[in-house]
């Protein structure tokens, strides 16, 4: 496929996807079902998607999780557009999911990764943006969170994120919050969304004073939590009714327009899990929230924040 026709490609759906956001919201959903937030792709084919260095075919689980494969846990379950996570298989080659997104126009969005410490990470991130990504995954990895919430590079993410309207998607465990709070308090134009409730609940204990550490973060109006990832925390164990004090507790701090559901797949699919059993939760275990919250949790959110 040429330039030309991948650029009119995207275009279409960035146009179908503006038309669908101008319905009211219940013709909306009605046209393109609840949104994924949270969702990785790959291929088996590492000749023309290469792994990046340091990773093996043998850490691949599962082999393939193609968007053809996805389709069938999310078609099935009522979902009409998901958010791509960059695969970190591929570290900053974002070119699988890229594809992906210009393969169904209008269907995906995206969160890329680019080199924190390179030479211009701002370029890169405008030039994904571009390309339709509305996010950027970061994370620290091995290196000491202080140094890595410090560094210059971070810097120019945050100040780019702000300038460009686009979201810095955290992957972090609950000890960091209050660094983000740090940088919230340095970039509060940043759009800032927290991954898998900042894995709290990770270890099968979800302690209060850091669900406090979470809800401390509501004080900054442009940070969004995922409600994600219900197969990893908790009790790990459908139907996840034991994470419903936690989804209450966030809810009550950032309020339902603040959140975001998403499915963490394929791993909400692996053994023991499916994908029904996590979205059910929003849509019929949690008696707390209202019609308008659930949409909001289900839709509204994640389409303001990755789809416009």
């Amino acid at each position: 496929m040429s330039n030309l026709s991948s650029r009119r490609e995207f275009l279409v759906g960035a146009a179908s996807s503006a038309a669908i956001a101008a319905l009211p919201r219940q013709a909306r959903a009605a046209v393109d079902g609840d949104i994924d937030a949270h969702v990785h792709v790959w291929t088996p084919d590492i000749v023309r998607y290469p792994l990046a260095s340091g990773f093996e075919v043998s850490q691949m689980k599962p082999p393939s999780f193609t968007p053809e494969e996805l389709f069938i846990h999310t078609k099935a379950n009522g979902i009409g557009r998901i958010v791509l996570i960059q695969m970190s298989y591929y570290r900053y080659d974002n070119r699988y999911m890229l594809d992906s997104m210009r393969r169904f126009p209008g269907v995906f969005s995206g969160v890329g990764i680019v080199d924190e410490s390179g030479a211009d990470p701002g370029a890169a991130m405008r030039d994904l943006a571009e390309q339709g990504v509305r996010g950027f995954r970061v994370a620290p990895g091995k290196t000491p969170p202080d140094a890595w919430i410090g560094s210059t590079g971070m810097a120019k993410m945050w100040e780019t994120a702000a300038d460009e309207g686009l979201a810095i998607c955290p992957l972090i465990g609950p000890e960091v919050l209050p660094l983000i709070g740090d940088m919230c308090r340095r970039y509060p134009k940043t759009r800032v969304v927290i991954d898998h409730f900042a894995r709290i609940g990770a270890d099968g204990q979800i302690r209060d004073e850091q669900l406090d550490s979470l809800c401390r973060l509501a004080d900054h109006p442009h940070v969004h939590v995922k409600t994600s990832a219900f197969y990893a925390l908790g009790k790990k164990q459908p139907p996840y009714n034991d994470l419903a004090p936690m989804i209450r507790r966030v809810r009550d701090a950032f309020g339902a327009g603040r959140l975001m559901w998403a499915s963490d797949c394929p791993y909400q699919v692996g053994p023991g899990h499916n994908y029904a059993d996590a979205v059910r939760l929003v849509r019929e275990g949690l008696d707390f929230l209202s019609v308008e919250e659930k949409a909001a949790i289900l839709h509204d959110t994640a389409e303001r924040v990755f789809f416009t």
